[in-house]
């Protein structure tokens, strides 16, 4: 059973713009989530969220299980509600923070067993366990609880995390109660190793979910091998189903694998990059904290339409950042902005058939002197786009990120 639709309204070789129906909303791909870890988005209400438009939020499990508790979120008639959100939630199956926050204990065929934040104590946590807690909790897209493993690992692990995977993902869809209310992303996992992530988009498929994500990467591995992990699964994932790379949140990274057929990405980078002062800008970043700033009287961006870009001068946003609550909120609402507003040209540039114009142009800003990233060319080139026409100059291979 399925509870979304997904129909692609326009395409450019791999890319493709679509419309994604969700029990709570109706969403346009590509898109950006911003990461709620706690029920929240940092620093903004759900009405800026909305006024931006943000279409999903994503929330984090294993922080929402620990504290308020998924009883309680329950008891609210959901996370939508207790949260006093109306449109798309996605909830992460909470085993990455396992790896990313805490000092592992163990991960066996049964699930993963981590010292519990609270008292110290071993908890598990099961495939089984992971979906009845986000069956309570009530996003749109839950995902599966898969066996995370970090890309800079090689050898016999990764294989064993892969298979794992696969065997987890039919436990996950046995305890899932609300296919009908919620849908379950599998995620394919193997690494770098192309032949591993073939079995797991194989198996994946096969069990004909509702959508697929791609994971284990952002996590340090090369940018030569992280697109080629992205190209590779999208060529093999279906047509008819959205697929998301997960932790993928640096406007090139995304621009990049929405070329080769992404659909979905998520972050935390937008709004904790916002925290340390640093606003997100066509050029790249633009750093708020830096003196140069103190007497500057224009806006963050003079093509950005945001609140934040029409109503306050870098020099107020310099006395702010990093010393006052106030200063995160504004750089954050901008950055989201920036995020969802990229997303949405990128949709509307496939729709109206400029999609190569609007990479171009894109890779233009952000390296005017023509030193766009080999990387980014090899991955260009895999997606059918001919930047050599983006440069004023002639290209550099260099390896600037």
């Amino acid at each position: 059973m399925m509870a979304l639709r997904f129909e692609v309204l326009g395409r450019f070789n791999r890319a493709r713009a679509a419309r994604l129906t969700l029990p709570h909303f109706t969403c346009h791909t590509p898109l950006f989530m911003p990461v709620g870890t706690q029920g929240t988005i940092k620093g903004l209400t759900t009405p800026q969220l909305e006024e931006i438009g943000c279409q999903i939020i994503l929330g984090n499990t294993y922080h929402l299980a620990l504290r308020p508790t998924s009883e309680l979120i329950d008891e609210f008639g959901g996370l939508h509600n207790f949260m006093n959100w109306p449109r798309a939630l996605l909830t992460d199956s909470g085993g990455f923070q396992m790896v990313s926050l805490l000092h592992l204990a163990d991960i066996t065929e049964e699930g993963v067993t981590f010292q519990s934040p609270v008292d110290g104590k071993p908890m598990l946590l099961t495939p089984e366990e992971s979906i009845q807690i986000q069956n309570r909790i009530g996003a749109d897209i839950i995902m599966a609880l898969d066996d995370v493993v970090k890309t800079t690992i090689t050898g016999p692990r990764i294989e064993e995390a892969m298979h794992r995977t696969l065997r987890w993902i039919d436990r996950c869809i046995a305890a899932h109660k609300r296919p009908n209310e919620q849908n379950l992303f599998g995620i394919v996992q193997g690494g770098l190793d192309p032949v591993l992530r073939d079995i797991c988009v194989q198996g994946l498929v096969e069990r004909n979910l509702p959508g697929y994500a791609i994971g284990g990467l952002a996590g340090g591995e090369d940018k030569d091998s992280f697109w080629r992990v992205v190209a590779q699964c999208t060529a093999s994932l279906p047509e008819s189903k959205p697929r998301y790379v997960m932790g993928v949140g640096y406007p090139l990274d995304i621009v990049v694998c929405s070329a080769l057929g992404a659909d979905m990405y998520d972050c935390v980078y937008p709004t904790r990059t916002a925290r340390f002062g640093t606003a997100l800008v066509p050029e790249g970043v633009l750093k708020l904290k830096h003196q140069s700033m103190a007497e500057d009287t224009r806006p963050i961006d003079s093509t950005c339409e945001c609140m934040v870009c029409k109503k306050y001068t870098r020099a107020y946003l310099h006395c702010l950042v990093t010393k006052d609550a106030m200063g995160s909120q504004l750089l954050s609402y901008h950055n989201l902005h920036y995020m969802l507003q990229l997303s949405r040209n990128l949709h509307s540039s496939i729709i109206e058939g400029t999609f190569p114009e609007f990479v171009c142009n894109f890779l233009r800003k952000m390296f005017p002197k023509g030193d766009v990233p080999e990387w980014v060319c090899n991955a260009m080139e895999v997606a059918g786009i001919d930047i050599s026409s983006c440069s004023t100059s002639t290209p550099v291979n260099s390896n600037k990120d």
